[in-house]
């Protein structure tokens, strides 16, 4: 009921810019641009976490771009979500390449049951949904997999440090039961709203890596794409990434990962460690 009233409302009454509050529109040009027209890039925390995926980010978390977030994922602005999917699709693109038309299974990052009780909404689920018809739109298959669910309470993770956020997360997650059938057949992208220290990303992919152990045949396909190397990277840094990161293909034939957010911190966009 409270994300039905919310979607109404948002039809009806007055309403705001979502990123700089100029009145009469849900997002003026100025700030649509903020998260359209940057360029897509790969990012990465510092420290880097081990086991983190190549992660591209649509935009810098600053600014508008974080009042839009902000406004979708905490004050219930729901009309938002159609943008920010489409920036997220650029992200998506970007990290996925070029390689062949194979579909793009797109796996949301869970945010805890409290979390999204309290909001009305699953942010994160209502955004890789908004992503998957913009990319089907511009001609990709691509659909959303939700497979992802935590197994534990975890702490509010604002106030913690990165390896208190590593450990607050550390096996947290899991593919439900027979989902990991669900991650074949496509290429799969993680995708969340914001990649802060990388923890949570770090453990979605942690999560698929141990599904995808217990599921048969997981190594019929390797990757057409490691052999183009990673977008931006010469073929020696791409494979130093592969091995330090833990997305080259491990001795039991499993697939690389790879992540597309919304926005990162603008430290992650660092030029000197792109």
């Amino acid at each position: 009921m409270r994300g039905w009233w919310r979607e109404f409302s948002g039809l009806v009454l007055p309403t705001a810019c979502g990123g700089c509050g100029r009145q009469r529109t849900a997002l003026c040009e100025r700030c649509r641009a903020a998260l359209l027209d940057a360029r897509v890039r790969r990012v990465r925390p510092a420290p880097e976490p081990v086991g983190l995926p190549v992660v591209y980010a649509a935009a810098r978390y600053e600014d508008a771009v974080r009042a839009v977030l902000l406004g979708h994922k905490e004050r219930g602005a729901l009309g938002l979500a159609g943008v920010l999917g489409q920036a997220l699709a650029g992200a998506v693109r970007a990290v996925a390449g070029p390689c062949g038309q194979e579909p793009l299974l797109l796996v949301p990052v869970p945010s805890s049951r409290r979390a999204v009780r309290a909001r009305g909404h699953d942010a994160t689920r209502r955004m890789a949904l908004a992503a998957a018809g913009e990319l089907r739109r511009a001609g990709r298959d691509a659909r959303v997999v939700t497979v992802l669910h935590q197994r534990r309470a975890v702490a509010d993770q604002a106030g913690l440090s990165a390896p208190q956020r590593l450990a607050n997360l550390s096996g947290a997650l899991m593919v439900a039961g027979g989902g990991a059938r669900l991650l074949t057949g496509g290429r799969v992208v993680l995708v969340d709203d914001l990649m802060t220290t990388g923890a949570s990303l770090v453990e979605a992919a942690r999560a698929v890596r141990a599904a995808w152990i217990r599921e048969p045949g997981r190594g019929s396909r390797r990757d057409g794409c490691l052999r183009q190397g990673i977008p931006g990277f010469s073929p020696a840094e791409a494979a130093h990434h592969r091995r330090r990161s833990g997305e080259a293909m491990s001795d039991a034939g499993l697939p690389p990962l790879r992540a597309a957010v919304v926005a990162a911190t603008p430290e992650s966009f660092a030029i000197n460690r792109n």
